[in-house]
């Protein structure tokens, strides 16, 4: 339980979180009234999907935080800016100029290209990202995962010759919509890669940590991927809650089941919190919030000694989102 002293003081969270679902539950924890309790918030923000394309480094997930808390992010899409215009992207195609298939806007390139330039001069990831943020202002402390370079690929068969081969996740997700089968999902750099600074005493440090209704294997799970994360998230001495990103046996939006099917995890909540398993048996959860139409999981997810609770997740909009945040800090607020 979070200690009594935490009611009269911010609450000092460290969420792991990738792109859009992560993003909208931090934007109703941090910005809607239906959350009752000061917060501090830190994120540590998956960097496998980052991509260079035509020279510049594109980091999605961190991007899709830093817009969505900061109120630049397209309400639409979910990603990329709002009032976004595509001619750069359109130009690079007339000039038959590969990949055209990732939809670079005109406004976000300005982000990539000060990363870009700061990458090269010789600043980290994390340096960089703080530095963006100071224009943004989302609210949160935004930290990646790692500022080691860590890149998701999928292994499929190639759709024209038939051999096995790996592609970069985002090609994968977007060109190909997640239809190719995957075999397997591998960490390029994951060998060599480090905690950025602040990831380990950011968990360590926290009075509660969260994982947001964000994919389970390749943004949540990359994360923990990275050597002593997970470590962390099991000696810490906060409560840890999840968050099912899985709503009625179907992921909420993107392809979540076409990751888990990749990793022999059926798509319904209980299995995903078999999946992050119990920290009473050396997993990751002490709780488990589920939606109100998965209540008949509930026992199966108590008997593997994860407290659970069946709510409404659906983030229809930012209280939405909100009541789903105060309902986990109503979880382990100690009364």
């Amino acid at each position: 339980m979070v200690s009594r002293s935490c009611k009269d003081s911010a609450v000092k969270i460290t969420a792991l979180a990738g792109g859009i679902g992560g993003a909208r539950f931090l934007r109703g924890l941090t910005q809607s009234k239906k959350v009752t309790r000061e917060v501090d918030v830190t994120v540590i923000a998956n960097t496998g999907d980052d991509i260079w394309v035509h020279g510049v480094r594109v980091c999605p997930d961190l991007d899709t935080v830093m817009y969505t808390l900061g109120g630049g992010i397209s309400v639409e899409r979910g990603w990329g800016r709002e009032g976004e215009t595509f001619t750069a992207k359109d130009e690079l195609a007339a000039y038959g100029v590969d990949p055209t298939w990732f939809g670079l806007g005109d406004k976000d390139l300005a982000t990539h290209l000060i990363r870009t330039t700061s990458l090269n001069a010789g600043y980290t990831l994390s340096e960089v990202t703080t530095a963006l943020c100071d224009r943004w202002q989302p609210g949160i402390n935004l930290i990646p995962m790692s500022d080691s370079r860590c890149e998701t690929h999928v292994v499929v068969d190639h759709p024209d010759t038939g051999a096995r081969v790996a592609i970069h996740f985002r090609e994968w997700w977007i060109r190909y919509g997640a239809k190719l089968p995957a075999y397997e999902f591998i960490q390029v750099g994951l060998d060599t890669a480090q905690p950025a600074p602040g990831v380990i005493d950011a968990i360590l440090n926290a009075d509660l940590v969260l994982l947001p209704p964000s994919n389970p294997v390749v943004s949540i799970g990359t994360i923990l991927a990275i050597p002593g994360v997970t470590d962390a998230i099991r000696n810490t001495s906060a409560p840890v809650i999840g968050l099912s990103p899985i709503v009625n046996n179907a992921p909420v939006r993107g392809m979540a089941d076409a990751c888990l099917s990749a990793i022999n995890v059926e798509t319904n909540a209980a299995a995903v919190a078999r999946h992050y398993g119990s920290r009473s048996d050396g997993g990751l959860l002490d709780y488990w919030l589920i939606d109100h139409t998965d209540a008949d999981s509930l026992g199966e997810i108590e008997d593997l000694g994860i407290t659970a609770r069946a709510i409404p997740l659906l983030m229809t909009d930012v209280d939405a989102a909100g009541a789903m945040a105060n309902s986990a800090l109503d979880l382990v607020l100690a009364n």
